[in-house]
């Protein structure tokens, strides 16, 4: 019964992680973008338009992507190019975002998408790693979604600390003045590194309409953009952290489901306010425990003029 609850916190995790991937990419750049809930929602819609449309998974997973990198690159032209506010740019691609797929939506509430499409993202046991007790059953008997998560996560980590690019972009977020001086194309990496996050959003807003659900539904992201925000900080900007941060919110979010089978009945609102108060929980100890390692890239949220270096 542990094993099966611990497995459904991975599915439920996942799409967090993609969303806490794609904004801890574009924070290292040094750009606050508090649009992952639009994002999300614009992967989500698009992705389950050309899944119902072609029956391509493939076409579907790209499109949500390149839906999401599009919301990414309004907000990159409005703070990069025009230097305007990032708090304010970012309200402004959720709201953004959630009426495109209000709009979009239109017409789909109730549309499923096709067996062939169900069949492509079903359950994959690995060989050997799917045989290892307990932890077999949790993470490696999944979808090949879970699947991508994992790889990412491991390769975004390997890219932030392990290769050149990677590591320019860390002097981007930490001095972006110095990081210039160095030759580093800054507004390059920003606009780079923000449309990848956008795109890693539009992934979990997919696998939300494509998968987790599978079908269409009314702001189908329900607040997980928000959480993903404030993963980011839980996780301390670290890919790994993310993943484990992830599943155990992922785990806050069906517990409710799990205690009805046990006969346990809590009020409905109070499980769907769970993954909220311990976001603030969480919000709150980190911002306690003040350290080096728990701070933020130095220069998030600040605007780079050049002129003023």
């Amino acid at each position: 019964m542990l094993t099966l609850f611990l497995a459904a916190a991975v599915v439920a995790g996942t799409p967090l992680l993609f969303a806490i991937l794609g904004e801890i990419i574009t924070e290292k750049s040094g750009k606050l973008n508090l649009g992952v809930e639009g994002m999300m929602l614009m992967g989500a819609v698009i992705g389950f338009k050309v899944g119902l449309a072609t029956a391509n998974p493939y076409l579907s997973i790209i499109a949500a992507m390149v839906s999401g990198a599009f919301g990414a690159s309004i907000f990159a032209f409005l703070t990069i190019t025009l230097r305007a506010n990032q708090v304010v740019a970012g309200l402004s691609l959720t709201i953004f975002g959630t009426g495109f797929s209000s709009f979009l939506g239109q017409g789909l509430m109730g549309e499923v998408i096709s067996d062939s499409m169900k069949k492509f993202f079903v359950e994959i046991h690995l060989p050997i790693l799917g045989q290892i007790p307990f932890i077999g059953e949790i993470f490696f008997r999944q979808g090949i979604f879970v699947y991508i998560g994992y790889v990412l996560a491991i390769l975004t980590g390997i890219y932030l600390y392990r290769t050149r690019a990677g590591l320019n972009l860390l002097a981007v977020g930490e001095n972006t003045a110095a990081a210039d001086a160095a030759g580093i194309r800054v507004s390059l990496y920003q606009y780079i590194h923000t449309l990848a996050g956008g795109a890693f959003c539009g992934l979990g807003g997919a696998y939300l309409s494509l998968v987790y659900i599978p079908s269409w539904q009314e702001n189908v992201s329900a607040g997980r953009g928000w959480i993903a925000v404030a993963l980011v900080i839980f996780s301390k900007w670290s890919p790994y952290r993310a993943i484990y941060a992830a599943f155990l919110f992922g785990g806050l979010d069906i517990i409710g489901f799990r205690l009805q089978k046990f006969d346990i009945h809590f009020s409905q609102y109070i499980i769907d306010m769970l993954p909220y108060v311990f976001t603030t929980l969480v919000l709150i100890l980190v911002s306690i425990r003040e350290s080096k390692e728990n701070a933020p890239p130095a220069e998030l949220g600040n605007p780079y003029f050049r002129e003023e270096r």
